[in-house]
């Protein structure tokens, strides 16, 4: 849901916390359609289609980098298989790890 993080980015912007989205925010779907059902964020107001537009550009980063980063974290595998890997030839390790880096870039604003 890509509204989910317009939100996000606009509660940031106004020095709000993702626990107070959790607790104040209910984002929906119907039709197709993604919008605010409810909002009560205190002291912030609901923004409007056109503020959070304003983030569309940094949502678009957002979610490429969560992708990547699932991507990144599937490709690494189990933290203690990677300790093994470390113990065994940590050159090898810091060589696996870089690939996977190489092939899932993070993008940047």
């Amino acid at each position: 849901m890509s509204l989910y993080y317009n939100v996000k980015l606009y509660l940031e912007a106004n020095s709000k916390t993702v626990s107070e989205f959790e607790e104040n925010i209910r984002l929906v779907n119907k039709t197709g359609t993604d919008f605010i059902e409810e909002w009560n964020v205190s002291g912030l107001t609901e923004p409007t289609p056109e503020q959070l537009a304003s983030y569309d550009s940094a949502a678009t980063v957002e979610i490429n980098n969560h992708q990547i980063r699932k991507t990144r974290k599937s490709a690494y595998g189990n933290i203690g298989d990677q300790l093994d890997e470390i113990f065994k030839d940590i050159d090898a390790w810091k060589t696996r790890i870089q690939s996977i880096k190489d092939a899932n870039p993070k993008e940047t604003e």
